[in-house]
């Protein structure tokens, strides 16, 4: 199948905004850099990357006649939340496992941002003691078993909707949204920059552009810190969404690319260069990222321009997933 002959749910405003940062552009003094806005993309509680994933997955849940959407992340995870913003938009119930992926010792981390939202969206709330692993988890498989066991009919999406078949999808056809963006602005993305975990983000996005005429780099940042885990999904994910969508041949390993350096050594911690990254951006451009996964994929930006790995001629797309409602639970690095 083409990727227009998939079924697909709307959940966005339509294409997500694209503009330039020339003051961070300025200050850097190299590539043009602009932005790509999934935190502005949906009216479902603030939106955000999963939220454009979602599109193609709801169709089978509704084909499956579910009655509760079952998943699963960190406390602070933003794909929960988005999860149980669409299970409230289509009626449904959800129940999220939440596990202590972060070992933050912030006293309300499980009370504010994302894990806040998903109790007022109505969401069964489950908090769990395990650790991060981008892995199937034991707590998840016993939350669909729950479900079951009180007659209800579950739809699993795991972490970040990535390890799901369709969970490329919806980043293959943000390949093509810029693509129509480019010709609409009459510039051209040599580099595209993006944060890697769960891994369909980025693996999307290789698959869409592998099916373009214009070489291009797509280059993950990494903030699992979990690196080899990390490429081997990314590039799993990627190869199964070109064949789901029929590119024609098969992904080189060039096009597969999951930079390590900025991660720090702990998943969901910032670093020092994570939270300079967030203030570059917010004092100079009045964007807000997040210290888990935008704030390490542009402290990586802010390096590659700075070091000449982009050159100064480059114009980067820099793919803002969203997830500020987390800060809300790291309020004690913004003291001053």
């Amino acid at each position: 199948m083409a990727l227009e002959d998939f079924p697909r749910y709307p959940l966005m405003f339509g294409p997500s905004p694209v503009h330039p940062l020339p003051r961070l552009s300025e200050y850097l003094g190299g590539a043009q850099i602009w932005a790509k806005r999934e935190d502005c993309n949906s009216g479902l509680a603030f939106g955000g990357n999963k939220t454009r994933k979602l599109e193609y997955i709801v169709p089978d849940v509704l084909a499956e006649g579910a009655d509760t959407l079952v998943s699963i992340g960190g406390v602070q995870s933003n794909h929960t939340r988005q999860v149980a913003a669409v299970a409230a938009k289509l009626g449904l119930k959800a129940v999220l496992v939440q596990e202590a992926w972060v070992n933050w010792p912030d006293s309300v981390n499980d009370r504010v941002g994302n894990i806040m939202l998903s109790r007022i969206m109505g969401a069964e709330v489950r908090l769990d003691p395990s650790g991060f692993d981008i892995g199937f988890r034991d707590s998840w498989n016993q939350a669909l078993d729950d479900v079951r066991a009180r007659g209800g009919k579950p739809y699993g999406i795991p972490a970040g909707a990535s390890d799901h078949r369709l969970g490329g999808l919806g980043f293959a056809n943000w390949a093509y949204e810029v693509q129509q963006q480019e010709r609409d602005l009459g510039v051209f993305f040599d580099t595209i920059i993006v944060c890697s975990v769960t891994g369909s983000t980025h693996a999307g996005m290789i698959a869409g552009f592998a099916g373009q005429d214009r070489p291009r780099r797509v280059i993950g940042i990494d903030a699992s810190a979990k690196i080899e885990p990390t490429r081997e999904q990314v590039a799993r994910i990627a190869r199964n969404t070109a064949e789901l969508i029929d590119l024609g041949r098969d992904l080189r390993d060039d096009e597969i690319t999951v930079l390590e350096g900025w991660a720090g050594d702990l998943y969901g911690i910032p670093v020092q260069s994570t939270l300079d990254a967030i203030r570059l951006t917010g004092s100079l451009e009045g964007m807000i990222i997040d210290p888990v996964y935008e704030g390490k994929s542009m402290a990586g930006l802010v390096d590659l321009v700075r070091t000449g790995e982009i050159g100064k001629d480059s114009t980067v797309l820099y793919a803002h997933l969203g997830g500020q409602p987390a800060i809300n639970a790291y309020s004690a690095l913004f003291r001053a």
